[in-house]
């Protein structure tokens, strides 16, 4: 449900200048993911600044985890916890027969994606497991049985535009004022991607809720400002 106004927190900033530790990178480098090193420190920078409201920093689209060991090691400083989404059976460029699939993560006895198994061990190599609560289900599911604010929502689940709006519609409104809102895959030029991420990006700046905080390549922050999406 939305929150109201968070007066007694800090707003949060986005610097440049945090970097997760060498561990903490290298398991990040060595996960299964998409994620290029640049934005994944701009992630963590985000995740650093949002935890200083003490809030639960989430994520929309786990995968194996690669993403989710930055918002952990971000958690764990603050002394908060980080959230991770997924239902797990992949996103659509990730099935048989499309760009991003992956066969050594399909079940054997399903004959489906499951990226849980991998995600497991993703966060127990890296020593991260407690500081993290994977929630297994759709995002629209969860964000509806979701109770209270949110430091930090990132948004890189399945790209089009029924999920995209369905991820930014469902979590927006947990986002505690002062919050940031990162989007992933924000491209706009459409002979660079997809477009669905860069209409909720321009979604969420034209409601007039959020600013802009900063761009790295395709990783967008905006802070929260009044209520509303």
């Amino acid at each position: 449900m939305p929150v109201g106004p968070a007066t007694d927190v800090p707003a949060a900033d986005a610097p440049a200048t945090d970097v997760p530790a060498a561990d903490v990178l290298a398991a990040f480098e060595a996960a299964k993911g998409f994620m290029p090193v640049l934005e994944g420190l701009a992630l963590y920078g985000a995740a650093v600044a949002a935890g200083a409201l003490g809030l639960p920093l989430l994520e929309v689209g786990t995968y194996c985890g690669r993403s989710t060991l930055l918002l952990a090691a971000a958690a764990r400083e603050a002394g908060t916890v980080a959230v991770t989404v997924d239902h797990h059976r992949g996103s659509e460029e990730q099935q048989a027969g499309w760009e991003y699939h992956d066969p050594t993560l399909v079940d054997a006895e399903s004959g489906l994606m499951d990226t849980l198994p991998s995600f497991r061990r993703t966060l127990h190599r890296a020593g991260l497991e407690d500081h993290v609560i994977a929630v297994v289900g759709r995002s629209p599911q969860v964000a509806r049985v979701w109770g209270g604010p949110l430091g930090l929502v990132f948004i890189d689940g399945g790209h089009t535009d029924e999920h995209a709006n369905g991820d930014y519609e469902g979590w927006a409104p947990h986002l505690a004022e002062g919050g940031l809102l990162v989007i992933h895959d924000v491209f706009p030029d459409p002979a660079d991607g997809g477009q669905a991420p860069y209409r909720v990006y321009r979604r969420a700046l034209e409601s007039g809720a959020f600013a802009e905080v900063s761009a790295s390549d395709s990783l967008r922050v905006l802070r929260r400002v009044p209520p509303g999406i």
